[in-house]
């Protein structure tokens, strides 16, 4: 009967465990360490967060399920709790720290002498590099269809250097005791000794990935590709995408979908009306000739002629066109007679 509870037992583990694997959800492997883990974390976080997917219910529950699954998996003791009795003995562990049990020794006199007694200081935040923000141009022809480009630049790398330096120092709270009953606590500084480097600045490439219609000032995000840190974590490379200027086409600085051009005719195609092509940004023609009088800056629209809106690229904005009317310079006076007969 005991062989058999305990089999049940262990069979439901592994079910709960099954069902909800935090590594997993981070994409690391079981064996991860906790820099892995720190640093997954840190990535999906910042693809999934909220304020970069504003409506996106199903980024939002990833990103709940993310910090949950780093909330258990940075914590030492409960991944160890995890790694063994699955989510199940994860519940039941919680549920004995919420009410003030399983403390260990080792815990109480961490709590009072400040870890001198083998308990676990908090992990020290990983230093950063800093973020990189650079701005590239586009041309509109990108922002229309899409595309990739290569992008050059220069920055620091951390490269070999000739003999070693003191690295992942930490400060340690060491009490010893000096008496009977009596403890003094004071901090040691503990360093490893690692092979020495040095920066150096390199030109590195990356691909820049263009979306239909991305936005005037948008920023693609390049995760850990800033300034290196040693001993740290590298900082993040931020694009800027601008728009270039065009020949042709302007682009509606509210309206970001929406283009303007501005269309030259004579007179007589005002009065008489015209036929007229507009070659677009991928090559195809857009006929915005009149059959009626066009009176000079008139601006007549043309519904889905724009760009491709940002993240909707079925949908596309319109295109403005402002007819300026370009009048003789001289009329001689049998021709302003005639204009007199007709108009008058």
């Amino acid at each position: 009967a005991i062989a058999l509870l305990l089999a049940l037992t262990l069979g439901l583990a592994l079910l709960v465990t099954a069902a909800k694997d935090y590594y997993s959800t981070l994409g690391v492997s079981r064996s991860a360490s906790d820099s892995q883990i720190k640093r997954a974390y840190r990535k999906l976080a910042m693809e999934l967060h909220p304020d970069k997917n504003p409506g996106n219910e199903a980024a939002a529950a990833k990103f709940a399920d993310v910090n949950h699954a780093y909330e258990i998996l940075s914590d030492a003791d409960r991944r160890k709790v995890y790694d063994r009795h699955g989510e199940e003995g994860l519940k039941q562990h919680d549920a004995r720290s919420a009410q003030g049990q399983g403390q260990g020794m080792g815990d109480i006199f961490s709590q009072f002498f400040g870890g001198g007694f083998g308990g676990q200081q908090g992990e020290p935040e990983t230093p950063k590099g800093d973020t990189v923000v650079i701005d590239v141009a586009v041309t509109l022809e990108e922002l229309y269809s899409g595309g990739s480009r290569t992008v050059v630049r220069d920055k620091s790398v951390i490269v070999p250097a000739r003999g070693t330096r003191k690295c992942n120092c930490q400060v340690r709270m060491v009490t010893k005791q000096v008496g009977p009953g009596m403890f003094q606590q004071f901090q040691k500084k503990e360093c490893d000794e690692c092979p020495n480097v040095k920066m150096q600045r390199e030109q590195v490439s990356l691909t820049l990935e263009v979306e239909p219609g991305t936005r005037d000032g948008h920023k693609l995000l390049f995760f850990e590709e800033g300034e290196p840190e040693i001993d740290g974590d590298p900082g993040d490379l931020e694009i800027r995408v601008l728009t270039s200027s065009h020949e042709r086409f302007a682009r509606d600085a509210t309206n970001q979908a929406d283009l303007h051009h501005t269309a030259h005719i004579s007179l007589a195609d005002a009065l008489a009306g015209f036929e007229l092509e507009l070659k677009h940004l991928d090559g195809h023609k857009v006929k915005i000739g009149a059959k009626d009088i066009t009176r000079p800056f008139q601006v007549r629209t043309f519904k889905g002629q724009g760009l491709p809106r940002f993240e909707e690229y079925s949908k596309f904005g319109d295109m403005h066109v402002t007819y300026e009317v370009d009048f003789p310079k001289s009329l001689s006076a049998d021709q302003k007679a005639q204009l007199r007969k007709l108009l008058g």
